[in-house]
């Protein structure tokens, strides 16, 4: 007889920062669903991004207790992106699923991203219903984000959708052999294509731990997602520049004009100090967008590693 094929590992990738108290409520959650849905072919991975509390003790807690944990410690903070990166990198499943450890994102959908994976999807991403659990600026601005995404940008992402989403192997192989240093994954995960489907569910409030995003880190996000996958605001400019000089010209051959019919220019010191001051800050503003676009060019230039692996735990000798 032939031996049945073994079953797929699933691996489950989960960034953290300063989390301890969440480390352990995770485990005791997700474990069970992963045995329904995997059996014992299963593998959490936790990322401690810099933490400075006890997370990396927590973590070596819920290793002892079940070997299928394992993390990778990194050096220092690096960012969430970064972390991703290190998880892609160091997993074994034939599916991976980046999750949060605040439990926001129920692990219980993991079941229906696995049956749609085993329906032949290569990317299944989890869009979320509502924000009633997010306040109303929160949810003003996500809305505008993901539609000047996916206006400016050929990537489109789904709205609404974050980091929570199942990934088969070959999208995980494509996106660990991308270069780029500064890493906005949603859209690399877009950029990637394959069959991509989405699962709603409901998103729970916080009980455990603190956020560690701001409104100025996800503005910075929110930044990177738009210079990362588009060159359009770079194009705006060009534009704008042709068309202000399209309006001067047409500007002086009014004023042209006038003076040879009335023999006089018309007077225009106010208007021609707003001029000067709008032309001068949409000289300002484009400098801006370009230094963007330079400062990305000099990361990428350096070639630094994305992340610095620390330390790990369950790997064995040589692996990872």
């Amino acid at each position: 007889m032939v031996e049945a094929e073994a079953p797929p590992v699933l691996s489950v990738i989960v960034p953290v920062k300063d989390e301890e108290a969440g480390i352990a409520p995770f485990m005791r959650r997700i474990a069970p669903i992963l045995d329904r849905v995997a059996g014992s072919a299963w593998e959490v991975l936790f990322v401690d991004d810099g933490s400075t509390d006890a997370t990396l003790a927590a973590i070596l807690a819920a290793h002892a207790d079940d070997a299928r944990v394992r993390a990778i410690s990194l050096s220092r903070n690096f960012g969430k992106e970064a972390a991703l990166s290190a998880g892609l990198d160091h997993v074994r499943g034939d599916a991976v699923i980046p999750i949060d450890v605040d439990m926001q994102d129920p692990p219980e959908v993991i079941a229906e991203m696995v049956v749609r994976w085993r329906e032949g999807h290569e990317v299944v991403y989890g869009v979320r219903r509502d924000r009633r659990s997010d306040s109303l600026p929160k949810r003003l601005t996500a809305d505008l984000y993901y539609r000047a995404h996916n206006w400016l940008s050929a990537d489109k992402i789904p709205e609404h959708a974050g980091d929570f989403r199942l990934l088969d192997r070959r999208v995980v192989e494509v996106i660990r052999r991308m270069p780029e240093r500064n890493r906005f994954m949603k859209g690399l995960f877009a950029w990637s294509g394959f069959r991509q489907s989405g699962v709603e569910y409901e998103r729970a409030e916080r009980t455990v731990g603190t956020t560690k995003f701001n409104y100025w880190k996800l503005w910075r996000l929110a930044i990177d997602g738009i210079t990362s996958g588009s060159t359009v605001p770079l194009r705006v400019w060009s534009y704008l520049g042709a068309s202000v000089a399209l309006l001067a010209l047409l500007y002086a051959g009014v004023v042209v004009l006038r003076t040879l019919l009335f023999g006089r220019d018309m007077p225009g010191y106010p208007s021609l100090m707003v001029a000067v001051l709008f032309l001068g800050g949409v000289q300002l503003i484009s400098l801006g967008v370009l230094g963007e676009y330079i400062g990305r060019i000099l990361v990428e230039v350096k070639g630094r590693p994305i992340y610095v692996v620390r330390e790990t735990i369950g790997f064995e000798e040589g692996q990872g």
